[in-house]
């Protein structure tokens, strides 16, 4: 039951996180070859402010983190 999490600037409506969510749900199940009702998938703003604490930072520290940001802070 794999949970997806998209952090991200705020500013986007609902129906832009919504289609965004639809999108990656769409492309994880097929990739995963399971149904698309075995995920699920939240979508969390974060302040531009406290981007680099709350989620540069951890990423960049993780040995889980696949895909490294290709921008400094």
């Amino acid at each position: 039951m794999p949970h997806i999490t998209i952090q991200m600037y705020p500013g986007r409506d609902d129906q832009t996180k919504k289609k965004l969510a639809e999108a990656v749900l769409e492309t994880a199940a097929r990739e995963l070859k399971r149904e698309k009702e075995h995920f699920s998938v939240s979508i969390v703003d974060v302040p531009q402010d406290e981007w680099k604490e709350k989620v540069y930072d951890k990423v960049r520290s993780s040995s889980d983190t696949i895909i490294q940001p290709g921008y400094t802070m």
